[in-house]
């Protein structure tokens, strides 16, 4: 069993800046793939970015990509994800998921939230303009 834990979420004004850390505990943390979600009021969940930990390759959405970068601690078992240039429509709970076993894959395979096992609590990020 896995546990997610989510923190650094809050508010900030447009154009500024945030910082998502997701602490992992419970199994050794080896193949797996570690993402990133939100879900604003009224929408449906849409990924955001993912990360292999194995190769530490990256993947974002559109909507972040040159806005956010996701990264690893190996050390610490946590996966961030720095948020720059923040926007209005940024503004969701974050969820942080981990997808156990899956050292390699593709966006299209990382922005299902179905292929991932194990979620966080979530924190919310409210962007205001």
């Amino acid at each position: 069993q896995v546990q997610l834990v989510e923190s650094g979420g809050g508010s900030v004004l447009a154009g500024g800046s945030l910082r998502l850390s997701c602490a992992a505990s419970g199994r050794p943390f080896t193949n797996y793939a570690m993402g990133w979600f939100r879900q604003a009021p009224g929408k449906e969940r849409e990924f955001v970015s993912a990360l292999t930990w194995t190769d530490g390759a990256t993947y974002y959405s559109d909507s972040v990509k040159g806005r956010f970068t996701i990264s690893r601690d190996s050390a610490k078992n946590s996966v961030s994800l720095q948020m720059n240039s923040l926007k209005p429509e940024d503004t969701a709970v974050y969820y942080c998921a981990a997808d156990a076993d899956r050292s390699y894959g593709s966006i299209n395979y990382f922005k299902s939230s179905r292929n991932y096992d194990y979620w966080g609590q979530g924190t919310q990020v409210t962007v205001s303009s």
